[in-house]
């Protein structure tokens, strides 16, 4: 296992009504707040409103940032740093998922840089200082919530690159699953694929000997695959958004993380289709996932395979040869998003292959795929997996 430093200062406010504590929360910190959200659904299901009612014009002044994309853009988080100076803010409220509150992220650093925060991207180092930044979280997907990571787009050089520093880390989040009660089915399927993908690509790394860290990782991976059809047929039930939300969280705040080393594979390839194409990021990475896993499956790697198979599907591999049972485990995760409604080829998604060849390009590009994945990977590695994607 590899030396690390696991650090995770988010307090969590979990459960039903938990919003309560938003008051207090932001009264320790300042009465100057941006308010940062989406398109708008935080208005039809009364969290808005809500926020008001805790936030009263006589102790509080809000500020608001509204229509944060799906892919937050870059010129978005360069406005909200210019209504925390106009307005002498002090606390960022991200209310929504992760696309929300990578942004309030990036805009609480952008206040103390003299830079464009583009530059973050470039350079984490740069990321210093930051505003508090607090979340309520609406939808159970990236984890952002409770760790020091953001992803921002740049759609005028086509690109989607993440940067962080511990400064970024929320001071507070209120994890209510009973917000996430009208997240549409497509997004509770993305959502729920985003999740499984953050812990998949931890566990599949170089680094062989952190097995507690694996252990929960297959524990939660069962969680997800658990309750996310649940969810889908019953959005309003609370044992099944709690479990989700919950298991966002952790999949991403560093815990499954720890001790490993090396990039992550799907999420560098799928960047390129979301700064291209501006797809949903979750259902990019279920489409690419079991074409990277057939793509990476050889004598080296198949034991690990097996034990995805055997610890996660419960598939018996007595008897059977290794390369069958891995592959049986990376159909069942196949299997599992289509039967969560998730299309399964780029052309479904709007993608043809005409840029094919310049998204493998810059995956290696934007990206230390060639030397540290799990499996290095070339240019013509990633054409060939995005290609099995039709």
């Amino acid at each position: 296992m590899e030396n690390f430093n696991f650090y995770a200062p988010t307090s969590i406010h979990f459960g039903k009504g938990e919003i309560k504590e938003l008051t207090k929360i932001i009264s320790e910190i300042g009465k100057n707040v941006l308010l940062v959200y989406g398109g708008g659904s935080i208005k039809v299901n009364g969290i808005y409103d809500e926020v008001y009612r805790l936030l009263p014009d006589s102790d509080f002044t809000i500020t608001e940032l509204a229509g944060v994309e799906p892919n937050p853009r870059i010129d978005t988080v360069r406005k909200g740093a210019a209504l925390c100076h106009e307005n002498n803010i002090d606390v960022v409220l991200a209310v929504g998922g992760g696309s929300t509150i990578d942004c309030s992220k990036a805009i609480a650093a952008a206040y103390y840089y003299e830079g464009d925060p583009w530059d973050f991207t470039q350079d984490r180092s740069l990321v210093q200082k930051a505003l508090p930044l607090v979340t309520v979280l609406t939808m159970a997907a990236t984890g952002s919530e409770m760790n020091m990571g953001s992803v921002l787009t740049n759609p005028e050089t086509n690109e989607k690159l993440s940067t962080g520093g511990v400064a970024m880390i929320p001071r507070a989040s209120i994890l209510d699953p009973e917000y996430t009660y009208t997240v549409s089915k497509w997004q509770t399927a993305a959502g729920s694929a985003d999740i499984t993908s953050h812990l998949l690509e931890s566990y599949f790394s170089q680094n062989t000997e952190a097995v507690v860290q694996d252990r929960m990782a297959e524990g939660i991976m069962k969680t997800v695959i658990k309750y996310a059809p649940i969810a889908l047929a019953e959005p309003n039930n609370y044992e099944a958004r709690s479990n989700l939300m919950w298991s966002s969280s952790l999949a991403l705040n560093g815990l499954t993380r720890a001790g490993k080393k090396g990039t992550w594979s799907c999420h560098a390839i799928e960047h390129e289709l979301s700064a291209y194409y501006d797809i949903t990021h979750g259902i990019g990475l279920a489409i690419i996932t079991p074409r990277w896993m057939l793509h990476v499956l050889n004598d080296q790697t198949v034991t690990k395979f097996v034990e995805y198979a055997e610890n996660v599907w419960g598939i018996d591999s007595n008897g059977k040869d290794a390369f069958d049972v891995a592959k049986e485990g990376i159909q069942a995760l196949y299997d599992a998003f289509v039967s969560w409604g998730i299309p399964m080829t780029l052309p479904e998604v709007g993608i043809d292959k005409e840029k094919i060849r310049l998204m493998s390009e810059k995956a290696i590009e934007h990206s230390t795929l060639a030397t540290t994945a799990y499996v290095p990977l070339t240019a013509d590695d990633v054409e060939e997996i995005l290609l099995n994607c039709f």
